[in-house]
């Protein structure tokens, strides 16, 4: 179980920092800032994207699953709000990065789960 989070926390980090290369729009003031978004990230991931998969089912049916890439922006949104230390330049910005760090993320997941 410890071994799972520390994974998840490693991969949340390594999609967060690439999308922090890839876009001007997101930036973080330290390592530590990233560590800390990665474990907001995660916990917001966990505990509250669930329910907001529950609450806009019926819209997520209707565009195919592609709703989802706006959740995930609202929990990239959260964590910029809850670590002072990450930034965040707008909804679009958390939009695209939302779909890099599920592309991401799955990806590590997969290599590094697999392996």
């Amino acid at each position: 179980m410890i071994k799972h989070m520390i994974l998840r926390i490693f991969i949340n980090s390594a999609a967060l920092w690439f999308t922090d290369v890839l876009f001007s729009g997101i930036w973080f003031e330290s390592t530590g800032a990233l560590l800390a978004a990665a474990i907001v990230f995660g916990l917001l991931n966990t505990f509250i994207k669930p329910f907001l998969l529950l609450f806009t089912l019926p819209i997520n049916v209707l565009t195919l699953g592609l709703f989802t890439f706006v959740i995930n922006a609202l929990i990239l949104e959260m964590t910029d709000w809850f670590v002072s230390s990450f930034h965040l330049a707008g909804f679009g910005t958390a939009l695209l990065a939302a779909v890099v760090i599920s592309f991401v993320s799955v990806l590590l997941q997969w290599i590094l789960e697999d392996g």
